[in-house]
């Protein structure tokens, strides 16, 4: 496979769909990557860097607008959503986002071709950040998922390392209990404040010195949480 073609990543959890973008872009000359997960799709993203992504919304893992959110935290790569959602506000919401395009399903394959065109051409140079965040004695590596803290590892369940990493996105800032469960749960769990307490509570007991009084992972009574170095 010729490097030298551009790549493309198309996140989508529908195999027929997946299987028919993957040829029909490498039939025209892209080199193709595809993942059927949020989790799957960023992992991907942070270790190819790909010159496009084709992003699905209706993932199964988490929201697609999640999935933007996160790639606009480290790095500007064209992202052109294809999505059944064919809504206005839909739309608005993805572009606010962060997305650079916006495709409803179902499409014609040049004019989706022609989507990737104009956004190649017209990306920036790509100043990418570092696929890790630091704050005080934590250090995060978001491509190999792997914690730090005082410089030893300290191992996560997946909930707890997506609601670290949500917080250490927005040093200093209060997340709102809603905030953080999209993120972290999906945007079907906005009243399940009971699963914030439970996890805040383990993380608390593995990364604070004194868990009953903590001095980095803050709750803002009635509120959220907030992470201070």
């Amino acid at each position: 496979m010729n490097a030298e073609l551009p790549l493309v990543l198309v996140i989508d959890d529908e195999p027929q769909l997946l299987r028919f973008l993957s040829a029909a872009l490498k039939s025209h000359d892209y080199r193709v990557l595809t993942a059927a997960t949020a989790a799957e799709g960023e992992r991907l993203a942070l270790g190819h860097r790909p010159d496009a992504i084709l992003l699905d919304l209706g993932l199964p893992d988490r929201d697609g607008l999640d999935v933007v959110r996160s790639l606009r935290t480290w790095g500007e790569i064209p992202v052109i959503v294809i999505s059944a959602r064919g809504q206005e506000d839909d739309k608005v919401e993805a572009l606010e986002s962060g997305a650079n395009d916006y495709l409803t399903k179902p499409f014609g394959t040049r004019e989706l071709l022609a989507r990737i065109k104009v956004a190649l051409r017209n990306r920036t140079p790509e100043a990418v950040a570092s696929p890790v965040l630091e704050a005080g004695d934590l250090r995060v590596d978001l491509e190999q998922h792997v914690v730090m803290r005082d410089g030893v590892q300290v191992h996560l369940t997946p909930n707890e390392y997506r609601l670290l990493v949500a917080l250490l996105r927005h040093p200093g800032k209060v997340l709102t209990h809603g905030q953080l469960l999209k993120e972290v749960w999906g945007s079907g769990n906005v009243q399940q404040t009971h699963y914030l307490r439970v996890y805040m509570n383990q993380l608390r007991h593995k990364l604070e010195d004194d868990p009953s009084r903590p001095r980095h992972l803050l709750t803002e009574l009635g509120v959220g949480y907030r992470l201070v170095e």
